[in-house]
């Protein structure tokens, strides 16, 4: 077990209420306070409008359910953990309206922007046949989320290469990559490194780490999160995740608390893990 005060955050996960994970908020708290992370942030799917991938998201009258949820986990666990509310909140053009509303409901700590491109409402918009012109176009949609300014993180970056892994190729979307990192730098948005790409069919973290060699040269901060869907999954290959940014060139990981982005060195952060 480590002695070095608690400094690390779990900074994306789920509850049952998005319809596609398991445990309760206090299960992944447990979990947590077992791996000597200081705190967790809670992002469940964002409810959308009516008919968008609603079987993958909490509805639109679950929210005030979720806000609750959270904040009564916060309150059982005062002074041990420090549990914050968040979102994942998927983009797509046309929606900035509702998703500003959503947003300014309750308090956020920290609002994540993700592109799922395997959902039936971005492929019906996007994919005509072509995988190589849907992987640009999704990468153009990474930074478009980042311009909207509803967003603090860009979540799980490269995440369309799992779609048709024989489609994809780094160096034929390179000029497309290098694009949309440019445009997302322009912003001051930190990305995410997602250790559940470790699951996937390309079974790496979502960036890959030619991506995020990208990232530093654009001094893109980065946001480890697990994408815990369940509570075993609370900080899992965070170490991982910490040897392949200083790989890239990182020495500090982020979180965000009240919208605003705290960097943590990451040693410190590594020697405060008891995983």
């Amino acid at each position: 077990m480590s002695s070095a005060e608690p400094l690390v955050y779990e900074t994306h996960m789920h509850t049952p209420l998005c319809r596609h994970a398991q445990g309760e908020p206090s299960e992944y708290a447990e979990e947590a306070l077992r791996k000597g992370l200081k705190g967790i942030t809670v992002t469940c799917h964002a409810p959308l409008p009516e008919g968008y991938s609603p079987n993958v998201r909490m509805y639109r009258e679950q929210w005030q359910e979720y806000v609750d949820l959270v904040a009564a986990t916060r309150e059982a666990y005062a002074g041990r953990l420090d549990v914050m509310l968040g979102i994942e909140s998927d983009f797509m053009p046309g929606l900035e309206s509702w998703l500003e509303e959503l947003h300014a409901r309750d308090p956020l700590n920290y609002v994540i922007g993700s592109i799922h491109p395997q959902t039936p409402e971005y492929q019906q918009e996007y994919f005509h046949g072509d995988w190589k012109a849907f992987q640009r176009q999704y990468f153009h949609s990474l930074a478009e989320a980042a311009e909207s300014g509803l967003y603090d993180s860009i979540s799980h970056p490269d995440l369309v290469k799992n779609l048709a892994p024989g489609e994809y190729d780094f160096e034929d979307l390179l000029e497309t990559i290098r694009s949309s990192l440019d445009r997302i730098a322009a912003t001051g948005l930190a990305m995410e490194l997602n250790t559940s790409g470790l699951l996937k069919t390309v079974p790496e973290m979502n960036p890959s780490p030619s991506i995020l060699r990208e990232m530093k040269e654009r001094d893109i901060p980065v946001v480890v999160g697990a994408d815990a869907h369940n509570p075993t999954r609370v900080a899992a290959d965070y170490p991982e995740a910490y040897r392949l940014l200083e790989e890239a060139g990182y020495d500090e990981v982020n979180y965000f608390k009240e919208r605003k982005r705290i960097s943590i060195p990451i040693a410190n952060a590594r020697a405060s893990l008891s995983v």
